[in-house]
């Protein structure tokens, strides 16, 4: 678990924007320690936790980009054709073991390693071949073209992937490119998650009157899964003191983050922000944004100076996952040792003008298409209440206003957060 100093969160109940909620979280954070040796085959999706460094040039040897004849480009002179004489062919992995004379060249495959003395390829489609002859019109290529030098992608001893990377399948190809069978990552950062409520019911049991189906949990869950984190499921707690400190216990002895939904707003039960202060440091916020408007971090201490993160995100569905997306996910990034990156925002036209007040940031749920014209459209899906999660599962975006934003006017342009770049 990370050691802390002082909580640089200021106590108590605060009113903060989302930028400002953000920049707290990430001036609090520090990556979790430790490394681990993992197969390539295992690596995508994990941080990497030292920089892949080439131990050879790459390419290894001059190479040709394309096919054609390789000659020596001191033989081109300004205005003036030039006639060669095809002596042998080179193909990729036989290097030329003979000797070439002045006017002579091969023919030569693609990545094929360039006979010494020869740095210039002409492609196949700019000269004329006749038996063993090879005429090239006035201009047609400069010395030195269609040459891949030695080590011009990646000079031996360079750094090819860098630590803090999350490893994508070209970065796995990369290094395997490079002879390395394993790499060095950060452990999977631990995720402990539960949801509290009387009234929350697990899928697969009866509803009872007044009850609801835990939907917070299974989405939450799939949402660490998707940043390659191992989920720690601790169910479902019941509005009890005793019962949230035994869950809270647990979490700290297994996780690194504890991500809770529900019991962190004005009116939910006193004995939630009794037990999470006696057990840490953590603030509860009211933030400035639409939905997600209560919200909770900060560290919690367990036995033996062990600490872990919690996220007290809302209770109502959207809500929820809204603010996952807007303060846990970077946060979590982080603290996997993952340096962070901002989510693609692209810019879309509104099909319809949207309502809003300045003094918060909102986030809609939106279907972002390619308009008549052929440019980034965005209408939103229908009722944007903060438990309709059937508009979130039809969307593909969020819209995101921002907080000195007002009113959009139907084809105004906004900022949208694609759902596949919140992975």
């Amino acid at each position: 678990m990370t050691e802390l100093g002082p909580n640089p969160l200021a106590a108590g109940e605060r009113n903060i924007a989302v930028d400002e909620a953000r920049a707290a979280i990430r001036g609090a954070l520090a990556p979790i320690g430790g490394i681990e040796t993992v197969a390539l085959r295992d690596a995508v999706g994990r941080v990497l936790a030292a920089d892949v460094v080439s131990p050879i040039d790459v390419p290894a040897h001059d190479n040709s980009a394309m096919d054609g004849y390789a000659f020596d480009g001191s033989a081109l002179q300004a205005g003036t054709a030039l006639s060669l004489r095809s002596v042998a062919t080179v193909f990729a992995g036989a290097p030329f073991a003979g000797t070439l004379h002045e006017g002579e060249c091969v023919r030569i495959m693609t990545g094929a390693v360039m006979p010494p003395g020869l740095d210039t390829v002409v492609p196949l489609e700019l000269c004329r071949a006749d038996g063993d002859r090879v005429q090239l019109e006035p201009g047609v290529i400069k010395p030195g073209e269609n040459r891949r030098r030695r080590g011009e992608d990646l000079a031996r001893g360079k750094a090819a992937l860098h630590a803090g990377r999350v490893l994508r399948p070209a970065d796995v190809g990369l290094a395997a490119s490079l002879g390395f069978e394993q790499v060095a990552v950060r452990p999977r950062l631990r995720v402990a998650l539960f949801s509290t409520g009387d009234e929350v019911v697990a899928p697969g049991r009866p509803l009872p009157p007044g009850g609801i189906y835990d939907s917070n949990r299974f989405a939450l869950a799939a949402a660490v899964q998707r940043l390659g984190m191992t989920v720690v499921d601790l169910g479902l707690v019941r509005d009890d003191r005793e019962a949230l400190q035994a869950t809270l216990d647990r979490a700290l002895r297994e996780a690194d983050v504890v991500l809770t939904s529900g019991g962190v707003s004005a009116g939910d039960a006193d004995y939630t922000r009794d037990v999470l202060a006696r057990m840490g440091e953590v603030a509860f916020w009211k933030v400035a944004m639409r939905p997600g408007r209560p919200f909770a971090f900060g560290p919690l201490n367990g036995p033996g100076g062990r600490r872990s993160w919690l996220f007290g995100l809302p209770g109502n569905p959207v809500a929820a996952l809204v603010t996952f997306y807007a303060f846990a996910r970077e946060a979590l990034l982080q603290l996997a040792g993952a340096t962070p990156e901002p989510v693609p925002m692209l810019q879309a036209r509104s099909a319809a003008a949207i309502r809003k007040r300045p003094g918060r940031t909102e986030f809609q749920r939106g279907i972002v298409g390619r308009a008549a014209d052929g440019g980034w459209e965005v209408r939103l899906t229908g009722s944007q209440g903060a438990g309709v999660l059937r508009s979130m599962s039809e969307a593909n975006a969020l819209v995101v206003l921002g907080h000195d934003q007002g009113s959009v006017p139907q084809g105004g342009m906004v900022d949208v957060w694609l759902f596949d770049g919140l992975l």
